[in-house]
């Protein structure tokens, strides 16, 4: 599959790029891998931070709230019994649960793959020499403007320099990564994807065959 490719000024370049079949034109025959790439990234990306109180851990609660017998009402000895307002919480989350999930090196790629695919059936996929190795935030956003690569961008290249870097973080809807990164979530979520010629060789090399 032959795609026009773009110099480092924005123009189009001589020669067009050539996607690989084995990357960019794999058989997606349903969505259920991509969504199972999708979710383990996000579950895999999740922060523990919930914990709630048990009723050990709730504050006051040392005295009984009325004596046991006498006041036609059932006996309690502790306001932090859970069946109480601002008691303690039973079965809640401790903060230790594990939400991770896993999904085997094969199936990684072939999602990768099949996202990659996806993306070039929808127009997605741009193709550029390079970019220029300057920190210098509006010369690259009018490359990304040249090249008609606008909404959010995920731009693959061979070689993360500080002055890429510089450029690129003030950039909000720009991500910036290695071949070695890419994966199903940026993907499916970029409206662009830019790969520099080098960055096409490695993740065609990475992704290519049947592994």
């Amino acid at each position: 599959m032959a795609i026009p490719t773009f110099t480092k000024s924005g123009t189009k370049a001589t020669s067009a790029a050539k996607l690989d079949d084995s990357v960019f034109a794999v058989e997606v025959k349903s969505h259920e891998l991509l969504k199972q790439a999708y979710d383990t990234y996000l579950a895999n990306g999740r922060d523990n931070l919930a914990v709630a109180k048990t009723r050990g851990l709730v504050r006051g609660g040392g005295k009984k709230p009325w004596k046991q017998k006498g006041t036609g009402r059932a006996r309690f000895g502790s306001s932090r019994n859970p069946i109480w307002r601002g008691g303690g919480i039973v079965f809640g989350p401790t903060g230790l649960e594990n939400y991770s999930k896993q999904l085997n090196v094969k199936a990684k790629r072939l999602a990768a793959r099949q996202a990659l695919t996806l993306a070039a059936q929808s127009d997605k996929v741009i193709i550029i020499e390079d970019f220029a190795n300057e920190a210098k935030t509006a010369a690259l956003a009018a490359t990304f403007t040249k090249i008609g690569a606008t909404g959010r961008v995920l731009a693959v290249l061979a070689d993360r320099t500080a002055e890429l870097d510089l450029a690129s973080a003030n950039l909000r809807d720009v991500k910036m990564v290695q071949p070695a990164f890419v994966n199903v979530y940026d993907v499916l979520n970029a409206d662009k994807i830019v790969i520099t010629r080098a960055a096409l060789d490695t993740l065609t090399s990475r992704l290519g065959g049947t592994n």
